[in-house]
């Protein structure tokens, strides 16, 4: 009489190895107490989310502040939606934002004495687990065609009865060792199944990290866990390489609760101890009044790769990202003003149960206080390592004149409250563009925004005047002197005070006098600090510009 171990070496003649052979090979990690060891384990099938940089920096935070180990596994068990180059550009994409793991699968090769790290690469690992649970009675050859499956599913909604491969729907469960064997000896195709002892009018509880205790109903269904392609369910490549990887804490979305009682179960077949499971809440976007995750398809943000092109620094989404991971962040960031994420006390308590809003202001600000905050040097490389991949004429006017760019950068940098007007690398040029002197030209050759209220003779003569009086390489205090003073001759209020006194006794104020050597200089009525710029851009351009547009208003 054959035996389910006739069955088990038939299926797999050449496995010789043993799960006690894989647990020597895979011993537990020597690490402190309460070290966490956490995984990021994307699929290679395109770029790499929003929603997944939220989940892998969660892991390798948990991992870090806790003296444990943070590892990277490719699942490509799908060969069918596999795009090759993906993980490796997935890995890359993750150490633009300094999440590099400390040990796992690498474009140059596994690093990491618990690999192999590719999941395509271990199907020995999986075939003698899977060997072993056909031993056991605990899985199954599944003959099944997929004509035969959509038979019992049209079954099934016939009798409104829950769909899926369990009881008396499971065909092939309950056939006999010679039957198996006389089939698979006949070349019929077979796929194995998992046989769950689960019922599903009872309920499982496991203790989610994040949400604290769930029941679900419990798995009764006999998941497929080897495809007839040889490669393993995500559901079976999942427990068995966290189980020899010594994974104590997954986190993964929380699309994947409805599945743990189908992992829990495999867990305990096996007798594993199952590690912690948190269940990471989805990003949102409000759509029309309505709720729902960051798409693919439909929302730029919802790939790292849009952050990177726009040219926010890496650390800014970081920040931005935490600060929707734990409701205490953007408190204890009021005394941590250098936004150190490595000093913060992240908990997985503390996590919102619900998705987050994806909110661009919010991470703008971030983006803003971290760029403020940048020493020059660390801004200008950043800078032109951006724009020489995402906006080439940019950096070439960079490299053509790098400390000229400097200043222009380092304008009310060095101060108490530096000015934060950029978000993003791409915010840069448009706003300084005016201190080159064809795009000067550009600007200026449009009606520039003076006050309809200045006849262009009154601006005129404050441009001519000013090129001819006012001083250059003085410090700001004097510079201001002498601007009240030309505005003064020229029937200007001397002090805002006055003017808001007397309005009627005045051709305008002295903000206005300012606010047209702005306009003249820069093209527009806002720009950061004018002595600054006046003496980034010289005398003999300030100058050039003031009676070019006093020409300009002459004409």
């Amino acid at each position: 009489m054959a035996t389910n171990e006739d069955l088990a070496n038939l299926l797999f003649p050449d496995v010789t190895e043993s799960i006690e052979d894989l647990e020597a090979r895979y011993p537990a990690r020597d690490l402190k107490e309460g070290a966490q060891v956490t995984r990021f384990a994307p699929s290679p099938t395109g770029f790499l989310h929003t929603g997944s940089l939220f989940t892998s920096l969660i892991s390798y935070t948990v991992a870090k502040s806790s003296g444990g180990v943070y590892f990277f596994r490719l699942e490509d068990t799908d060969t069918k939606r596999t795009i090759e180059g993906s993980g490796d550009l997935l890995i890359s994409q993750l150490a633009a934002f300094g999440i590099v793991a400390d040990e796992g699968y690498f474009p140059e090769g596994d690093k990491g004495a618990y690999g192999p790290y590719k999941q395509s690469e271990r199907k020995g690992i999986y075939r003698a687990v899977i060997k072993e649970l056909v031993r056991r009675g605990r899985a199954y050859p599944d003959f099944c065609t997929p004509e035969d499956l959509d038979k019992i599913r049209k079954a099934q909604e016939a009798s409104k009865v829950l769909p899926g491969y369990y009881g008396i729907y499971a065909r092939d469960r309950n056939l006999s060792v010679e039957e198996r064997i006389a089939r698979i000896e006949a070349g019929t195709p077979w796929v194995i199944r998992f046989k769950s002892m689960g019922d599903h009018d009872k309920k499982t509880k496991f203790t989610d990290a994040i949400r604290g205790e769930i029941e679900l109903q419990d798995n009764d269904t006999d998941v497929v866990i080897l495809k007839s392609d040889g490669l393993p369910t995500y559901h079976f490549a999942h427990v068995c390489d966290d189980h020899f990887m010594r994974t104590t804490l997954i986190t993964r979305g929380e699309e994947w609760i409805p599945s743990t009682p189908i992992h829990l179960d495999m867990f305990r077949a096996l007798g594993w101890k199952a590690p912690k499971y948190a269940h990471i809440p989805s990003i949102m976007k409000l759509d029309h009044g309505n709720k729902r995750k960051l798409s693919k398809r439909k929302d730029p943000e919802a790939a790292v790769s849009y952050f990177l092109e726009q040219g926010y620094a890496p650390e800014a989404l970081k920040v931005y990202l935490m600060s929707i991971a734990n409701s205490n962040f953007e408190e204890w960031t009021i005394a941590h003003k250098t936004f150190d994420l490595s000093a913060f006390p992240f908990s997985l308590k503390k996590m919102s149960l619900d998705g987050a809003l994806f909110d661009e202001d919010k991470l703008n600000y971030f983006a803003k206080e971290l760029m403020a905050k940048m020493p020059l040097q660390e801004e200008y490389a950043a800078v032109l390592s951006w724009a020489k991949t995402h906006d080439v004429s940019f950096a070439s006017r960079i490299e053509s004149d790098p400390d000229y760019f400097k200043k222009i950068l380092n304008i009310e940098k060095d101060r108490k409250n530096p000015r934060k007007d950029y978000a993003k690398y791409s915010d840069i040029y448009p706003l300084v563009k005016f201190f080159y002197d064809d795009e000067y030209d550009a600007i200026v050759s449009s009606p520039l925004p003076f006050q309809e209220k200045f006849a262009p003779s009154l601006l005129a003569q404050v441009l001519r005047s000013s090129a001819e009086k006012m001083p250059f390489g003085v410090e700001e205090s004097v510079w201001f002197d002498a601007v009240k003073a030309i505005g003064g001759a020229l029937g200007f209020a001397v002090s805002n005070k006055d003017y808001k006194t007397n309005p009627d006794a005045f051709k305008g104020s002295l903000s206005d006098v300012a606010e047209i050597l702005r306009v003249a200089l820069v093209g527009s009525k806002q720009s950061p600090n004018l002595h600054e710029i006046i003496e980034i851009l010289g005398k003999d351009r300030c100058v050039e510009r003031l009676n070019k547009v006093a020409s300009l208003l002459e004409a």
